[in-house]
């Protein structure tokens, strides 16, 4: 059975979001994209405080000035396609008060039909935690704990009761209820991390970085899953960050999914071998506009349906 193919929705500032993100999203479903993915990067540090993913010295790149808010993205999305699912990778869930993220998530899912994917992490940037003032870094585990607990509450039966560190609801009705359960993806970067997805979570939404790296990733999450005695199936959908070029990059050093589009559906094929569900590309940081990124994204796609991916 052929994987399912995502396409990341332009979020960069070369984009008019009103008008790029419904054309964009229609667009991407007529090809036959079967999801659409937004990311979060609530600020631009300036001058930077501290180095992208936290690593002293390296710069944050200009792709991430001007990030619109995702689940207003989705929104736009969400009014322009039927049938598509529509994930957020990474949404950094600890920045945002929890019960409010799970009615907007709830309300996002009962609008379009049942399509909401749940992509939750805990970020990195001190900055957009100090700025958006719902925790302190340091207790980012443990909110998206609670996160999780809340959204589980909200989006299940009335009346909705919740004792968290940050959310009390003693009893109350909340709706729009989503359509149905909204699927909670996590990433993983640690044996705690894998460990909460395993005991809570639906899905995993790791990067595609290495064919051999990936499989063996997934092959380490399968197995605490057995250890833990999991028996619900783990849903994957993978992130794949490309360097797209219109011809071949020949250097010696070239990585995964850098080059052209046959070489990234030849990358394509490697990473799918592990028996993922879903891949979605990331194009639209790079593309020149929203026609680029839909004209990429249609050769892309036919050439992975043509190699029988």
């Amino acid at each position: 059975m052929a994987i399912r193919l995502g396409l990341s929705l332009p979020q960069a500032r070369q984009y008019d979001i009103g008008r790029d993100v419904p054309d964009v999203a229609r667009t991407a479903e007529q090809i036959g994209y079967q999801s659409l993915w937004v990311y979060e990067r609530a600020l631009f540090p300036e001058p930077a405080t501290q180095g992208l993913y936290g690593v002293e010295g390296l710069p944050w790149p200009d792709v991430y000035r001007g990030v619109p808010d995702p689940l207003v993205t989705l929104a736009l999305a969400t009014a322009a396609t039927e049938r598509a699912r529509l994930g957020t990778s990474i949404l950094v869930a600890p920045l945002h008060n929890p019960f409010q993220l799970a009615k907007s998530l709830a309300t996002l899912d009962a609008a379009g039909g049942g399509r909401v994917l749940a992509g939750l992490g805990t970020g990195w940037s001190l900055d957009e935690y100090a700025a958006a003032g719902v925790a302190p870094f340091e207790e980012r585990g443990r909110v998206l704990d609670e996160i999780i607990d809340v959204c589980r509450a909200v989006w299940g039966p009335d009346p909705v009761t919740c004792d968290g560190r940050i959310t009390k609801i003693a009893s109350a009705v909340v709706g729009p209820k989503p359509a149905r359960p909204i699927p909670i993806l996590l990433p993983t970067n640690s044996r705690k991390a894998m460990t909460r997805l395993v005991d809570r979570a639906d899905g995993w939404m790791p990067i595609a970085m290495g064919a051999e790296q990936l499989a063996a990733q997934w092959r380490q999450l399968q197995d605490l899953a057995a250890e833990r005695g999991r028996t619900e199936p783990i849903e994957t959908v993978v992130r794949v960050n490309p360097r797209y070029t219109p011809k071949a990059y020949d250097g010696a050093d070239r990585s995964p999914f850098q080059g052209s589009v046959a070489q990234i559906v030849e990358d394509l094929a490697a990473h799918a071998g592990s028996g993922l569900d879903e891949f979605f590309f990331e194009f639209q940081g790079g593309a020149r506009d929203a026609q680029e990124l839909k004209d990429v994204a249609a050769e892309v796609y036919e050439a992975v349906r043509a190699a029988g991916i």
